[in-house]
Parts: C-alpha cells; sequence; structure tokens
C-alpha cells in the first residue's frame, strides 16, 4: 500500500525540474500548480520559500509576457472576433474596467480564469503600463503567498485523515473543488455588486 512518502521521494528526487514545473506553471496557469506547491511544501518535498520564490518569479513573467502579447496581437489581429469576445468577457466581470482600470486589474487576479484574459486585454487596450504594473505587482505578491498557503493547509488537512496516497489525493482533491465553488460564488457576489453600482450611478 502506497503512502504519501513515495510522492515526497519521487519530487525530492526531481526537485529542478520540479521547481522549473512550478516557474512554467505560474507562467501559464497558476491556481493548480501554487495549491499542489504548496501541498508538496508540507510533505517537506519543496522547500516554502524557494518556491515562493520561483512562484512569484513565474507570477511576474506572466504579468510581462501576456501584455506583450496583448499588444503584439492588437497589431496583428486587432479586428480579429476574438477580441469581441474578450472586451465582453471582461466587461462582464468588471463594467468599469476602462472607468477603473487600476482596481479591474488588482481584483482580476483573484479571479480564477479572468486575470490572463485581463492582463491580454491591458495590453490589446495599451492600458497605461504604470497604472498594469501598479496593480498587477502587488496582487500576485499577495496572491501568490496565500495560494502557497492555502496549499500548505490542503496538506496538512489531507496528511490529518490519511497517509495513504490515494485517500490523500482524495481529500486534496475536495477540498480543491471546494475552493473552485468558494471562488465562482465570490466571483458571483462581485458581479452582482458591480451590477448594482453601475445601476445606482
Amino acid at each position: 500500500m502506497h503512502t504519501v512518502n513515495l510522492l515526497t521521494r519521487l519530487v525530492e528526487n526531481h526537485q529542478i525540474l520540479a521547481y522549473g514545473l512550478i516557474y512554467l506553471g505560474l507562467v501559464f496557469e497558476g491556481e493548480f500548480f501554487l495549491i499542489s506547491t504548496g501541498i508538496l511544501a508540507h510533505l517537506g518535498a519543496l522547500n516554502f520559500w524557494f518556491s515562493l520564490i520561483f512562484i512569484i518569479l513565474g507570477g511576474l513573467s506572466k504579468t510581462f509576457i501576456f501584455y506583450s502579447l496583448g499588444g503584439f496581437l492588437y497589431k496583428k489581429f486587432n479586428h480579429h472576433k476574438f477580441f469581441r469576445y474578450l472586451e465582453k468577457r471582461v466587461n462582464n466581470v468588471f463594467p468599469r474596467f476602462r472607468t477603473n482600470p487600476f482596481w479591474s486589474i488588482f481584483v482580476s487576479k483573484f479571479v480564477m480564469g479572468v486575470n490572463y484574459l485581463v492582463v491580454i486585454f491591458c495590453g490589446y487596450e495599451k492600458i497605461n503600463y504604470r497604472t498594469f504594473l501598479k496593480a498587477e505587482i502587488p496582487s500576485t505578491l499577495i496572491w501568490a503567498p496565500t495560494l502557497l498557503a492555502l496549499g500548505y493547509f490542503f496538506g496538512y488537512t489531507a496528511l490529518r485523515i490519511s497517509r495513504e496516497i490515494w485517500k490523500f489525493s482524495l481529500v486534496v482533491l475536495v477540498l480543491f473543488i471546494i475552493f473552485i465553488i468558494f471562488d465562482k460564488f465570490v466571483t458571483w457576489i462581485y458581479e452582482i455588486f458591480e451590477e448594482f453600482y453601475n445601476e445606482g450611478k
């Protein structure tokens, strides 16, 4: 019967690869890699603070890469229907994006699946670079350690229930699903708030 020690040893034996995947994961995904890293840090397979460095580097790299990608796409494909979808998606969640881009960019970091679109849209719309960085960098510095700590908590909770790898993984999966549902609920509440705020004005 396999325990979490098998997973811990596997990651420990390939730490360079693991840190590289953390960096790439933060550039191209985000929440899943962050929480998984926190879990592995709790198991002792990864160093918490060293992981945090790679996480922040990956998060900041994503900030610069996708903003630049948005600018590039504007030059090459500015009439493509994808950008009408992108604009609609961003405006649905952040109807005050044009009047208050700072707050919209900052909050988008904490909404799963939206921040990438917002960052690309910022580059596409040529949002003031200083305003963009003032919102994106602090939000990354808050978001990254918060979700890393959440993953650490997930690992602690799952380990208290079982050391068997399949039971441990099942508990983590349940916790992750609860997190996704909570994130979607908070996003829904925020969208309602934005809608009533705009109607009130």
